[in-house]
C-alpha cells in the first residue's frame, strides 16, 4: 500500500500570539506565505487537512480557511478537486534595476520558459520610433513573447530593436533571455528610462495569460540605452499581478 503522504505543515514552527491584535488568520497567512518564499513549502507540496492544522495551532476551522483562502487569492496556492490545496509557487519580486524578467525568474529559483509568438521585421510606429530614436516607418525588429515559470504565463513582453542591431534567433529566444542575448553580442546594456502602470486586461491578454477579461494588470514600458547612449531596445511589458511584482527602495532627504 502506498504510504500516506506528510504534510509538510507539520515540519514549520507555526505559532499564533491571542495577544496580538494582528487577526489570527493573518498571523497564520503570513507565516504560510513565509514557508512558500524561503522554499519550506515547495511547489507542488499539498497541505494537509484544514481541520487538522486548526486542531494543532488550536484554531477555529473557519479562521483556517480564512488563511489559505488569502493565499489562494494571491495565487500562491491553488485548490483541485480530488486533490486538495496545493503549492503552485513563490510570487516574483522584480528589483527596479536593469535586469531581465528571464534572469529574475532564475534568480527566484523558479523555471522560466519561453514561447515566441512573433520574431519579424515590421515599420516603426510614431511611439517605437521616438523611443529608438529612429525615423517613423523604418524597418525595426519586433518580438514578441510569453513568458512563463512553473509552466504558468507570468507575463507578456512585446520588444522592439533597431533593425540589424543584432540576429534574433527564435530557438536562441525561447532557450534564454534578450539581455543575455544582446550582452553576448557584445552590446553593454549602460541605463534605462522606465514607466510602470495598471489597466485592465483586454480579451486577447487575458487569454494569453490565463486571467479573466478585464482583470487587472500590471504594466512596465522601458527604453533601455547601450554605453554610447544609443537606445537599443523598447520594451512594452504586461504582468499578472498574482505572480508579481516590483520591489524598490526609497532613499530620503535630508
Amino acid at each position: 500500500m502506498p504510504k500516506p503522504e506528510v504534510d509538510p505543515t507539520a515540519q514549520l514552527e507555526l505559532r499564533v500570539d491571542r495577544s496580538s491584535p494582528v487577526p489570527l488568520y493573518f498571523q497564520l497567512s503570513q507565516q504560510l506565505e513565509a514557508a512558500i518564499e524561503h522554499g519550506s513549502l515547495t511547489p507542488g507540496s499539498l497541505l494537509g487537512n484544514e481541520i487538522e492544522l486548526a486542531a494543532r495551532l488550536g484554531l477555529s476551522r473557519p479562521t483556517v480557511r480564512q488563511a489559505i483562502q488569502s493565499l489562494v487569492d494571491k495565487g500562491l496556492l491553488v485548490r483541485r478537486r480530488g486533490v486538495g490545496t496545493q503549492v503552485v509557487h513563490s510570487q516574483v519580486k522584480r528589483p527596479l534595476e536593469l535586469s531581465s524578467l528571464y534572469d529574475d525568474l532564475e534568480a527566484a529559483g523558479q523555471r522560466p520558459a519561453t514561447t515566441v509568438l512573433v520574431n519579424t521585421v515590421v515599420p516603426a510606429t510614431a511611439e517605437v520610433a521616438a523611443a529608438l530614436g529612429v525615423a517613423e516607418g523604418s524597418d525595426v525588429q519586433r518580438v514578441e513573447r510569453l513568458r512563463l515559470a512553473h509552466g504558468e504565463p507570468m507575463a507578456y513582453l512585446c520588444n522592439h530593436l533597431p533593425s540589424g542591431l543584432l540576429d534574433l534567433d527564435t530557438a536562441q529566444l525561447e532557450a534564454t533571455g534578450l539581455y543575455r542575448l544582446m550582452r553576448a553580442a557584445g552590446i553593454t546594456l549602460h541605463s534605462a528610462r522606465q514607466s510602470i502602470g495598471a489597466r485592465a486586461a483586454t480579451a486577447d491578454e487575458a487569454e494569453r495569460l490565463a486571467e479573466a477579461e478585464g482583470a487587472p494588470l500590471l504594466t512596465m514600458q522601458r527604453t533601455t540605452f547601450d554605453d554610447t547612449g544609443r537606445a537599443v531596445e523598447f520594451g512594452d511589458h504586461i504582468y499578472r499581478p498574482t505572480r508579481y511584482s516590483f520591489e524598490f527602495q526609497l532613499l530620503v532627504r535630508s
